[in-house]
């Protein structure tokens, strides 16, 4: 577009015959067609598609009977909570003791490991804890050392270094039985309890809860699937998933994302009891157990125990508390090692699925850089606003010289070709809005899918009010360019001065950057 182009002769005036504008709405409509289908091209082409394959492996469960075929009687103790405090290198952390009264000998022990966020030993695993206590066995839940643990670092082989001194002090408990200490991971925790089940061969046995077992990457892209399609988005919402969760972060850090457990649970010799809940949507609970029970068979390890609980969450929760059965099947499996580790049914509960793979996430081609894509997101408005700023301070300028000035028709502030200011300010002020839609719409799409809830008004409605705001900046896009071919006809100057020019520059060159974001993020998606 040139932007101080001068004399050409004008066309002759007058109305235009109604298939005239007939045809000049036609052009419009059909650039505008157009113009949305370049962008959708340019989405299918700047980032990776969606399609994860299909689980086609399965599992067989024996019976919906949960319980552990030689778990002993369990007791019934009172219980004393005592809190201690862990050494570790640089730091301590707290840690809360359930003790089993009245035992005859030492006790098996159990050392909880968290999963994700602060986990104080004071709120998390209490009825767990209580219900191990009670059935004589002595439970211990420290806290989560948070020095160490970010959003941005984690370092879960160092985790299970930390886990390890209150292994440590658990074993040195006179009430405890130091041969018959095992440790239960819930969630992010079967990330680092097999590190130390690896490295600890003296351990009795693994609880692992919800756990993941792919890399956080993986995981992260499996469960916004799994939360998506119970939501009801739009198929192109999908084409998001990859190119979040297979970006960078801006800033850096996450390297923990790629963190693969698979080679410290091929030498776990210990029982493993495998748990989870149908209700799980955010767990690959088919594959998971499918891929610990093989991990543990490359260290010559059959004695794995899977167990599925109907209607149970993340927590093996139904109705926010743990379900009784799971509490008795768990202190059962403990007391009665080494026997209940290859105890019949291996596989029990309820029929679990799993649709789809939790496998690699397709990494983007050219956005991949968070930073990068946040400076472009951000910076983008910020050249079309101090572009703007520079033309209202122009405008409001006056040249010296008083009513001599005044006179002097040369001296007046030049401006925009008639209808290309508000033209330029149109393309600025939609696509910004489109990108702010956008925004709000994924947020409120992943506070519902968290929520594990539907709303078709914000789903559907949503995407459908995003995607015509973005319509409406190629629209206007489409009205900027025919007013300045017009203006070019006429020979009008389109943007006089080099303030003017700088600023009609910095918004098309902002509008170009953000549409091209808005169709990298499917905005513009025709399936192609």
């Amino acid at each position: 577009m040139d932007l101080t182009a001068r004399a050409r002769p004008a066309r002759p005036g007058g109305a235009r015959p109604r298939n005239a504008r007939a045809s000049s709405l036609y052009r419009l409509v059909a650039s505008v067609a157009l113009g949305s289908l370049l962008l959708a091209v340019v989405g299918a082409v700047t980032g990776p598609h969606w399609d994860p394959p299909p689980l086609e492996e399965g599992i067989e469960v024996a019976t919906p009977d949960t319980a552990i075929g030689s778990a002993r009687q369990l007791p019934s103790h009172e219980v004393r909570v005592v809190d201690v405090s862990v050494p570790l290198d640089g730091a301590s952390v707290g840690a809360r003791l359930s003790l089993p009264l009245d035992l005859d000998e030492p006790a098996p022990a159990v050392l909880f490991v968290h999963g994700a966020g602060t986990g104080r030993s004071t709120q998390a695993f209490r009825r767990q804890a209580q219900a191990l206590a009670e059935a004589g066995v002595v439970a211990m839940v420290p806290d989560k050392r948070l020095d160490t643990y970010t959003t941005r670092h984690r370092d879960y082989v160092a985790m299970a270094a930390d886990y390890g001194r209150s292994l440590e002090l658990l074993r040195d408990r006179p009430e405890v039985d130091p041969d018959r200490v095992v440790v239960y991971a819930e969630s992010e925790g079967g990330w680092i309890a097999p590190v130390m089940a690896a490295e600890d061969r003296d351990l009795a046995g693994l609880v692992l809860v919800s756990s993941p077992v792919v890399p956080p990457r993986q995981q992260a892209a499996f469960a916004v699937d799994s939360y998506l399609r119970n939501t009801g988005v739009p198929h192109a919402v999908f084409r998001a998933i990859p190119r979040a969760v297979g970006m960078t972060m801006p800033g850096g850090g996450f390297e923990y994302a790629d963190f693969d457990v698979t080679r410290w649970q091929q030498r776990v010799t210990a029982p493993v009891l495998v748990v989870y809940g149908t209700a799980d949507a955010s767990m690959p609970v088919v594959q998971g157990a499918l891929q610990v029970r093989a991990d543990a068979a490359r260290a010559g390890n059959d004695a794995v125990t899977i167990r599925y609980y109907e209607g149970a969450d993340h927590g093996i929760r139904v109705g926010g508390r743990p379900t009784p059965e799971f509490l008795r099947d768990l202190a059962g499996w403990v007391r009665g090692l080494p026997g209940t580790g290859d105890a019949a049914p291996r596989v029990a509960g309820a029929e679990p699925t799993q649709t789809y793979l939790a496998g690699p996430v397709p990494q983007p081609r050219w956005l991949r850089d968070g930073t990068a894509l946040l400076v472009l997101v951000v910076g983008a408005p910020a050249l079309m606003l101090l572009g703007a700023v520079a033309v209202g301070v122009a405008r409001v300028a006056r040249p010296a010289g008083g009513s001599r000035a005044r006179r002097d028709p040369e001296r007046l502030p030049r401006r925009f070709a008639p209808g290309i200011a508000w033209r330029l300010a149109a393309l600025g002020g939609t696509t910004v809005a489109t990108v702010g839609a956008l925004v709000w719409y994924l947020l409120a799409v992943a506070r519902l899918a968290m929520d594990y809830q539907r709303n078709a008004w914000v789903v559907q409605g949503g995407w459908v009010g995003v995607r015509v705001l973005g319509i409406s900046a190629v629209l206007t896009a489409v009205l900027l360019a025919r007013r300045a071919h017009d203006a070019r006809d006429a020979g009008v100057p389109l943007a006089p001065g080099a303030v003017r020019r700088s600023a009609a520059l910095a918004v098309l060159a902002g509008s170009a950057v953000l549409l091209v974001v808005l169709a990298y993020w499917g905005v513009y998606q025709l399936n192609i």
